[in-house]
């Protein structure tokens, strides 16, 4: 074992350590508050100086992190959020949790690993670990981050050790947060996987060692991959069932009953969030380079990113019904974050849902208690459910299903209410599901 390796481990296993956690979103802000948690220094690193302020402040944007937290965490002096880079010359850990979108053409937009990667090069101390969260394609960390960091003059498992580890964070799970939920990690270098296992131990009950960096990235790719193509099937089931006048959830009900080899996986109006929609795209794309075509991944793709679609067009059939265009219709969406509980918006698939139904001509609205206002909706604010206001509707479309909603009072005073997630349990003549 070198002597960098010894004064990291010590470090980390005594919670002596420094660390600086590069973006504090939903899966930065987390990861930091549980280093803080567990005695070490961080350092939260933002480019977004209002998010910054809101933090230092000891208030927190994400719904399942409580500000009482933030708060404690602020109190204690050993979370720093800044929206420096050189304090980064204090850590002896860095973890890089920036977002990593696709681009117009659906490629991997790795603008935002590249920019931190030059942002902290300056300042790394020596020795230091750092390592990368952001969900990506497979010889990322390798291909991108290793190269830069070489060129600054760092020379792996001597001054500097570089590792991959997935993000697993799942905003609204109430079961399984960061600390319980296992951690895979992968270095460059064995020296590299031994450090990451040892930092991440302190306060995660599992962590799962690969055998490089690059197996830690296909991990998260696998997971991803695997929901968005049985979401896909089941997506399509529901079309199919549509079409043939059966209901869907029954059938999954009951299909669940088995105790072996069948696995319950939910149609919906779309899916949404960071992670479903994006990650097995950046699969297909590294597959590609290789002369390989991901038949899967394409097909579920398509089938899932035409849900907001078949939405769309079911309502305008349901509303046909009724001797009502939909140019014209009174439209309130009920839920539009990209799941039950949280106020995220990324990749939604109510934004589809609003789009289309505003160029059909229908007068929207929409009621969300996690997102008080949608930009994109050009500024539309969310408004508040009430019975005279629901008798007005021409339809209300249930999108997401936030618990906090009073369904009860979409029944008995909506004249139509289409519910996409299942979550009106009633049998209503007013009610239709997906």
């Amino acid at each position: 074992m070198s002597d960098a390796v010894s004064i990291l481990r010590k470090k980390f296993t005594n919670q002596d350590a420094t660390v600086a956690v590069i973006g504090q979103g939903y899966v930065g802000l987390p990861l930091a508050l549980e280093f803080v948690e567990a005695g070490f220094r961080c350092y939260g690193v933002d480019v977004a100086e209002a998010k910054v302020e809101q933090l230092a402040a000891g208030q927190s944007y994400i719904t399942d992190i409580a500000s009482e937290r933030v708060a404690r965490a602020i109190e204690s002096g050993r979370y720093i959020p800044t929206t420096d880079f050189a304090v980064v010359g204090e850590a002896d850990a860095i973890s890089i949790c920036v977002p990593t979108p696709l681009n117009k053409t659906r490629e991997p937009d790795l603008s935002f690993i590249r920019s931190a990667a030059a942002s902290i090069t300056p300042h790394l101390r020596r020795p230091s670990l750092v390592v990368l969260e952001s969900t990506t394609y497979p010889g990322t960390t390798e291909e991108v981050l290793v190269p830069v960091f070489e060129r600054a003059g760092h020379k792996i498992d001597e001054d500097l050790f570089v590792a991959f580890s997935p993000e697993r964070v799942d905003p609204g799970n109430e079961t399984y947060g960061l600390t319980n939920t296992p951690k895979v990690v992968g270095g460059v270098t064995p020296d590299s996987t031994a450090l990451v296992e040892a930092l991440y131990g302190q306060f995660i009950n599992q962590v799962h060692p690969v055998s490089n960096a690059t197996e830690a990235e296909m991990v998260k790719l696998l997971e991803n991959t695997f929901r968005a193509v049985n979401i896909a099937l089941v997506n399509e089931m529901a079309v199919m069932c549509d079409r043939m006048g059966i209901d869907i959830w029954q059938v999954i009900e009951a299909a669940s009953t088995k105790p072996f080899g069948f696995m319950p996986f939910y149609p919906g109006p779309g899916i949404g969030g960071h992670c479903i929609p994006l990650d097995p795209t950046y699969l297909s794309w590294k597959a590609k380079t290789f002369g390989y075509y991901n038949r899967f991944i394409e097909l579920a793709s398509d089938l899932n990113t035409n849900m907001p679609r078949f939405v769309v067009q079911k309502l305008v059939r349901l509303l046909n019904e009724q001797q009502r265009s939909v140019n014209g219709a009174r439209i309130l969406l009920v839920g539009v974050a990209y799941k039950p509980d949280v106020n995220d918006l990324r990749e939604s698939p109510a934004l589809d849902i609003w789009k289309s139904l505003e160029e059909w001509g229908a007068n929207l609205s929409y009621h969300d208690p996690h997102i008080e206002c949608v930009d994109t909706f050009d500024g539309a604010r969310s408004v508040d459910l009430d019975a005279a206001m629901l008798a007005e509707q021409d339809a209300v479309v249930v999108v997401t299903n936030h618990s906090a909603v009073d369904y009860k009072l979409l029944v008995e005073h909506a004249p139509l209410v289409f519910d996409t997630r299942n979550a009106l349990d009633h049998d209503s003549p007013n009610i239709y599901k997906l």
